[in-house]
């Protein structure tokens, strides 16, 4: 294994088959970086890391889509929507 500055580790694919638990713990703690030929190939991060990550970035695709919606908001007019009941019928959901 190599260690690094952060809190990671390079585990190499051979060790991972052989040491899978040990592997397993280390990811709970810290980032564990998988190597073939000792080339980062994948990174295994604890839980709630990657949780946080995911969570980051739900916020900034929610900010990013406004953003889209208040500048197509700007440029169209209220001609330019289908309303809720046409798009119903279109989909198949109300006759």
């Amino acid at each position: 294994m190599y260690h690094f500055d952060q809190p990671a580790t390079l585990v190499g694919v051979s060790e991972l088959r052989t040491q899978l638990d040990k592997v397993l713990k280390l990811a709970k703690e810290s980032r564990v970086f998988l190597g073939k030929r000792q080339k980062p190939v994948a990174v295994l991060v604890p839980i709630k890391e990657f949780q946080e990550m995911e969570e980051f970035l739900d916020q900034i695709e929610d900010t990013v889509l406004g953003y889209i919606a208040q500048e197509r908001n700007k440029k169209t007019s209220l001609k330019d929507y289908i309303p809720l009941s046409e798009m119903e019928k279109r989909v198949g959901l109300k006759r």
